[in-house]
C-alpha cells in the first residue's frame, strides 16, 4: 500500500528521497482507516520505507492491527522501499519542474524507461542517471529478499507511489516502459499472491483499492480528458458456484449472483455513467441491467465480441471430468494457457483479438468529446482478463495474472482518449460484496 496524504502531496511538490514531507491530518486519518480495513487479516510481518510519510503510515496501521493481533511486531524499515530518487527535482512544485526541465519532464511522462537526469558529479562533470530503471532494479531486489525470508506468510508492505508501481510491475513481469500505465493513490491497497519465491508466478488479486477511504473509485489524474471505463464481471451463476466450465453456454445468474449485481449497482450508484455495454449473454446482461436501475434513461448495448471464451467440448464439465477425458490438458491450461486450443472451441489468441477489437471501438466512440465520459462494460472472466492484460501490453501467456471476482469492478482510464496510453487505475474491487479488501467471491470456472 501507499502512504497517506503528505504535506508535499497537498502542495503538489515532488518528494522522491526528500524526507521533509510528513503526513497531514488527513493522511493520518487515512492510515487509521487502512488499519481498520485490514484488521481481519492475520499479518505475519510489516515492512515499510523509512521515509517519514511512509514510516508514520506504517506505525499507525500497525497500532490498529495490534488490537486484533497483539503479537504483531513493529514495522521493519528498509531503504529498498524508499521512493524513487529524483535529485534535481525534489522539493520542487510539479509545475516548476515541468517549466525548468521541460524536455526531461516530458520524457518522464511519455518514455519512462529512458527517462534520464544529468546529475552533477563531484569532479565537476555530470553523470547520466536513469531513475526509473534504477527503481525497477530496487524493486526486484526487495522481492527477492522478502520472499526468501517469508515463504508462505502474509505480509504488509507500506511504501510510495513510484516504488509501488515498480513493485507491482516487476512482480507480474512488466518493464519500466509501463511505469505510467499503473496508478497508486494515497493509502490505496493492492493484493499480490505469490506462488513461491522470486521470480515465481504472481496473481494480482486487487490493485489500488480506495473504497475503504470513502470514495468508491480513485480520482482521475489531473488534466484527464478521455473516457473512464468501468469494467465489471457478471455476478455468480450456479455453474460458477459448482466449479463447472460454462463458456458460451448461456447460464443465468443464481440468487447470489443477483445479490452481487445489486451490490455492484449500489456501489456504482454515486458514479455518473454516460453509456453502457454488455456481452449479449444472460449473466452479464442481467448484471448490467441491475446496475442501470440506478441510471435510468441509458441504453444498454449488446456486443457479440464480448461473449465468454468458447470452451467447446469442455463446456458443462467439472475439472475431474476434463482431466479424465483430456489427460494433461487441464494442467496445460493452468500453466501455459496460451498454448491451449479448446477442443471444438477457441484459443486465447482468438479471445484477445475479438475482445480487444470491440473494446477499442467502444473507447473510440467515447473519445474526443467536450466532456469526460464514464462508460460501463459488463463482460466475463476470460474477456475481462484479456482486456486488463491488453492495457499493460501483456498477451495470452499472462492470462492468469489478474483475478476477476463475480461482481468485481475495475477501472481503466484513457487520459487523452483512444490515442493515449491507457492507465489501469484500479482492478478487481470486491469490497462492496463482502466488506473485505480480499476477494471472497466464488469466482468459479470460466
Amino acid at each position: 500500500m501507499r502512504h497517506g496524504q503528505s504535506t508535499y502531496n497537498q502542495l503538489k511538490r515532488i518528494q522522491g528521497h526528500c524526507d521533509e514531507s510528513e503526513l497531514t491530518p488527513m493522511g493520518e486519518a487515512q492510515a487509521l482507516q487502512v488499519g481498520q480495513a485490514l484488521a481481519g487479516i492475520p499479518f505475519d510481518a510489516v515492512w515499510a520505507s523509512p521515509l517519514k510519510r511512509a514510516r508514520k503510515t506504517a506505525e499507525l496501521i500497525v497500532s490498529e492491527l495490534q488490537k486484533a493481533t497483539p503479537g504483531l511486531a513493529a514495522p521493519t524499515f528498509t531503504d529498498e522501499l524508499k521512493e524513487i530518487s529524483l535529485p534535481l527535482w525534489e522539493g520542487m512544485a510539479f509545475t516548476e519542474a515541468e517549466g525548468q526541465y521541460a524536455e526531461s519532464f516530458y520524457q518522464w511522462r511519455t518514455d519512462p524507461a529512458n527517462f534520464v537526469m544529468a546529475v552533477p558529479h563531484p569532479e565537476g562533470t555530470t553523470v547520466d542517471f536513469y531513475p526509473i530503471r534504477e527503481l525497477y532494479q530496487q524493486a526486484a531486489r526487495f522481492w527477492q529478499g522478502l520472499l526468501a525470508q517469508h515463504q508462505g506468510q502474509t505480509l504488509l508492505v507500506v511504501a510510495h507511489s513510484a516504488i509501488n508501481r515498480a513493485l507491482i510491475s516487476t512482480a507480474i513481469g512488466l518493464g519500466p516502459e509501463y511505469f505510467n500505465n499503473l496508478n497508486q493513490s494515497n493509502c490505496s491497497i493492492s493484493v499480490l499472491n505469490f506462488a513461491g519465491g522470486w521470480p515465481s508466478p504472481v496473481q494480482v488479486e486487487a490493485m489500488n483499492l480506495t473504497s475503504h477511504l470513502g470514495d468508491p473509485l480513485p480520482a482521475m489524474r489531473q488534466g484527464h480528458r478521455g473516457p473512464r471505463m468501468l469494467l465489471v464481471r457478471h455476478g455468480e451463476t450456479e455453474w460458477n458456484r459448482q466449479g463447472r466450465f460454462q463458456g458460451q453456454i448461456d447460464v443465468p445468474l443464481n440468487d447470489n449472483g443477483r445479490a452481487q449485481g445489486a451490490k455492484a449497482a449500489a456501489f456504482l450508484q454515486p458514479v455518473a455513467i454516460d453509456a453502457a455495454y454488455t456481452s449479449f449473454m444472460a449473466r452479464p446482461r442481467e448484471t448490467a441491467e441491475l446496475i442501470l436501475q440506478h441510471h435510468p434513461g441509458l441504453t444498454l448495448h449488446a456486443v457479440n465480441e464480448l461473449q465468454e471464451i468458447s470452451h467447446g467440448e469442455w463446456e458443462g464439465l467439472f475439472e475431474a471430468e476434463i482431466e479424465g477425458g483430456y489427460p494433461g490438458m487441464l494442467e496445460q491450461w493452468q500453466s501455459a494457457p496460451e498454448t491451449v486450443q479448446m477442443p471444438g472451441g477457441e484459443n486465447l489468441e482468438q479471445v484477445w483479438h475479438r475482445s480487444i477489437a470491440a473494446w477499442k471501438q467502444i473507447v473510440a466512440a467515447h473519445s474526443g468529446g467536450d466532456a469526460v465520459q464514464t462508460v460501463l462494460v459488463v463482460a466475463h472472466d476470460a474477456v475481462n482478463k484479456a482486456l486488463l492484460c491488453h492495457v499493460l501490453g501483456m498477451g495470452p501467456e499472462s492470462f492468469w495474472r489478474f483475478k476477476q471476482g463475480n461482481g468485481a469492478v475495475s477501472v481503466i482510464d484513457y487520459p487523452n482518449g483512444i490515442d493515449s496510453a491507457p492507465v489501469l487505475t484500479t482492478a478487481n474491487i470486491t469490497i462492496h460484496l463482502s466488506g473485505s479488501v480480499l476477494d471472497k467471491t466464488a469466482a468459479g470456472a470460466l
